[in-house]
């Protein structure tokens, strides 16, 4: 019980439709073709079937070099890398001083404050003691002392003294750039137990000592020249080093840890990284002071980006994935084809054949579609309800073929013959026509003994939407729908409509050829069975988008003349059922 009113053991697959089309068929598989071959072409470039480990990272640097430059104020000097290493070291860094100001012996004391952070003043009381703010070089001591000849300042109490110097316009430690550096990293991937560093395994103490990393001729020695490393970055280093900068060193690892196609190297990359025009900003380049506060050097920050580090290792899990992620993009040949049928390639007929066939509609008890043929057409119409429309006058939604069902019309002549057997045969008239059935009103008789068409205008009491003369009148629009959509005979006059339809014979045969054990008792069984009949002759044995098929009113009179209720009481066409059943159209 559970299982059943949880629908735990029921399975529904999903409704497909195949088209027999070459020309559908080849771009179906080409489609699928391209897609897969991107799907492959991505898969080996992204290396979609590695999975992949977090590393874990250090970086040390080892700067070298020697310099003789000349110092105004203090003359010639040697400076080595104590010199112009400098303070100023960063995680991942280095920095190399490539300029200075000196500003001789500074020590702590009271001068004036220089222009323009100092104020200008006359007398002591345009100073103010214990004022500073963040331009000011010290501490005002309430004083007003002379700056020069002619010029007041206040006096602070400060590092004097106080540097009043400007930038040199060329750099004084432009040999810099033939500094080298070694960089060393080191790199581990934990889940894959994989230990590396640039230093690669097959270089030696003297290979070492002789290189120089080179983009082309040596792309892995660790030992950089300044110089080359500024100028990978596209700068110059002589306008660089006037007042310093910051250049990043970018280490990328892409390791392929697989057997067949191991492969773990650097590869290197540099950029700068602050501001390049000066008139665009208003603190260009780097600096910082020496301990000793004679020196303010400007030199270049070399920072070591370590950003990417890349180690993969063929994994069947992750393929699968990749496979399983990847079907859904065969969904877009489905997408595309299905567009490419609803758009003009295609014609009208072939686009709305695919449309039912792929694609079931439902219909609410509010708005249902009804299916109506005219004997003089070939095509079967699909209408909406309408409130303010006879049937007959209601305009198609759209046109159908309808279906020859070969098997189907072999049942029904196998049910002609069995009937015809066990009734008296048929006895054609002189002029050709049916034996004439006392029961039947006078104007099927009279119509009914003549082969030539019925083009005369409706007799009295028909109804004008009428066009074959046999129509009653109905208060309901639904039933108001005649056998024609032109001026013609009625199909109430075919010879097959008396044998097929009406005939009481055949009627009990197709009855008991569904339930052999049915028992006969009333009109209305064979009365309905005669609309059954109908609608298996006319619509088949299903209708386009489960429209309801209607019957005509000359037909619904005549298979009622045959088969009458005996109150006289009749309940007409039902519309209730979202997908009616044939056997509850007309009562």
């Amino acid at each position: 019980m559970p299982c059943t009113l949880l629908n735990l053991c029921e399975y529904d697959t999903q409704k497909l439709v195949k088209i027999k089309s070459v020309r559908l068929g080849s771009l179906k598989w080409t489609l699928n073709g391209v897609i897969l071959m991107f799907i492959c072409i991505m898969m080996l470039w992204n290396k979609e079937y590695q999975e992949y480990d977090l590393v874990v990272s250090s970086v040390t640097t080892k700067v070298k070099g020697v310099a003789k430059i000349t110092i105004p104020d203090i003359g010639e000097v040697v400076w080595d890398v104590v010199d112009f290493s400098g303070p100023y070291q960063g995680r991942n860094s280095f920095f190399v001083a490539t300029n200075v100001i000196v500003t001789k012996n500074q020590k702590q004391g009271n001068c004036p404050e220089v222009l323009p952070h100092g104020k200008l003043c006359r007398t002591d009381k345009d100073c103010e003691k214990g004022f500073s703010d963040q331009h000011s070089h010290g501490v005002q001591t309430g004083g007003c002392v002379k700056l020069d000849v002619l010029k007041k300042t206040c006096e602070v109490t400060a590092w004097c003294p106080i540097e009043n110097k400007r930038n040199p316009r060329s750099a004084l430690l432009a040999s810099a750039e033939n500094f080298t550096v070694m960089i060393k990293n080191n790199i581990r991937f934990p889940a894959f137990n994989y230990i590396r560093r640039n230093i690669l395994p097959q270089m030696k103490g003297t290979d070492l000592k002789g290189c120089i990393y080179n983009r082309y001729k040596n792309p892995y020695c660790p030992i950089f020249r300044l110089g080359d490393i500024v100028s990978e970055a596209k700068e110059n280093f002589s306008e660089m080093a006037v007042e310093g900068g910051v250049i990043g060193i970018q280490i990328n690892w892409d390791c392929d840890l697989n057997h067949i196609f191991h492969s773990c190297l650097p590869k290197y990359s540099f950029r700068r990284l602050d501001e390049k025009e000066s008139n665009r900003t208003l603190y260009p380049g780097l600096n910082f002071r020496s301990r000793e506060r004679s020196l303010k050097c400007m030199g270049l920050d070399y920072i070591i980006l370590c950003c990417h580090y890349f180690a993969g290792k063929f994994s069947i899990i992750q393929l699968i994935i990749y496979i399983g992620s990847t079907l859904s993009y065969y969904a877009l040949t489905t997408v595309f084809l299905d567009w490419l049928i609803g758009t003009g390639c295609y014609s009208k007929e072939a686009k709305q054949n695919y449309t039912e066939r792929k694609f079931e509609a439902v219909q609410d008890r509010e708005e249902c579609f009804l299916c109506v043929s005219f004997v003089d057409e070939d095509q079967l119409r699909v209408v909406k309800k309408s409130r303010k429309k006879r049937l007959q006058e209601t305009k198609p939604l759209s046109l159908h073929q309808r279906r020859n069902d070969l098997a189907s019309m072999k049942t029904q002549m196998s049910v002609l013959q069995c009937g015809q057997s066990r009734s008296e045969p048929l006895q054609n008239s002189q002029s050709g026509g049916l034996k004439v059935d006392e029961n039947l009103p006078r104007s099927h008789s009279s119509r009914q003994s003549t082969d030539t068409p019925l083009l005369e205008m409706p007799q009295s009491g028909c109804p004008a939407w009428c066009q074959c003369g046999c129509c009653r009148p109905s208060d309901s629009l639904q039933e108001q729908l005649c056998c024609r959509s032109r001026k013609g005979r009625c199909i109430t006059s075919s010879p097959l409509f008396s044998t097929l339809v009406v005939s009481r014979s055949v009627l009990e045969t197709a009855l008991f050829y569904v339930d052999p054990l049915a028992e006969l008792r009333e009109e209305a069984q064979l009365r309905h069975g005669a609309y059954t009949q109908f609608i298996r002759w006319r619509f088949g044995d299903s209708t386009p988008r489960d429209a309801v098929p209607v019957i005509p009113s000359c037909c619904i009179w005549r298979i009622r003349a045959e088969y009458p209720s005996p109150d006289g009481k009749y309940s007409g066409l039902r519309l209730y059922q979202a997908v009616p059943s044939q056997t509850d159209f007309n009562r």
